[in-house]
């Protein structure tokens, strides 16, 4: 079942992520390769993409990025946990949020060109969707924690996340407006550390593929037969928003 996304329509190159890959791996078809088309995986293709995930190398993280990652081991600890994954998600649809709302204005300004237009159009529409995918996954591992009965703590999982999600807003928001290759950089930063760390979780967990994952929001996001799968896929989600930025960093601003 795919998650809401506002995509767009156009014909599905076949593309697979990983090129050099074995003609035998199961091929994944993206339409086309953006967050605004995250595909919804079977079981057999999420266990491809997530062994992809583990044997490639991660991103060389800038300082921004490497701090951000230090502050949460410091405050969250160095091990991967539901409960410091749900407060990634909090600050994770931030720069989504301010790139759509800095492309309306774009918009406003720059209507009477119709192929600027055309893609500052498209770009908020990616941006939303993003945004959506995002407020999912956040959605999802809360409701995972609250089974387990954890993230009680009013200053871990409240205040903290709210320090921590208006800081990085700002620190966008100031980055978008006077470096934006540099937000675009560091968020896929910000994803590919997602992305790998999920995957790397969900190998260390095994326990995982027998826990039946059944969810509220099944119906809206998609159903997966085991936590383990649902944490592959959220992990594949972010490796489609790291290739966003990476995509935003070779086209010309939206200016």
């Amino acid at each position: 079942m795919s998650a809401p996304t506002l995509a767009r329509h156009h014909a599905a190159p076949r593309v697979h992520p990983f090129p050099g890959a074995p003609d035998t791996a199961p091929t994944v078809v993206l339409a086309p390769l953006t967050a605004a088309c995250t595909p919804r995986l079977g079981r057999r293709a999420l266990l491809h993409e997530h062994r992809a995930t583990l044997a490639t190398p991660r991103r060389p993280y800038g300082p921004v990025a490497r701090l951000l990652f230090v502050t949460m081991d410091l405050l969250y600890g160095r091990r991967g946990t539901l409960e410091k994954f749900m407060v990634l998600e909090v600050v994770a649809r931030i720069p989504y949020q301010i790139w759509e709302n800095a492309a309306y204005r774009a918009l406003g300004r720059r209507h009477r060109d119709a192929g600027l237009a055309h893609r500052i159009t498209e770009r908020i529409e990616e941006n939303r969707a993003q945004q959506d995918n995002e407020q999912w996954h956040l959605l999802i591992l809360s409701e995972l924690v609250a089974a387990r009965g954890g993230g009680r703590s009013w200053f871990r999982f409240r205040l903290l996340p709210w320090v921590m999600a208006a800081s990085y807003y700002h620190l966008s928001w100031l980055l978008h407006v006077v470096a934006p290759r540099r937000a675009y950089r560091l968020n896929a930063d910000f994803e590919d550390h997602a992305e790998h760390t999920y995957a790397e979780f969900v190998a260390e967990h095994p326990e995982l593929e027998a826990v039946p994952h059944r969810s509220a929001f099944a119906a809206r996001y998609g159903s997966h037969g085991s936590v383990a799968d649902l944490l592959r896929q959220i992990s594949h989600d972010e490796r489609m928003h790291k290739l966003e930025s990476e995509r935003y960093l070779d086209e010309a601003p939206l200016r």
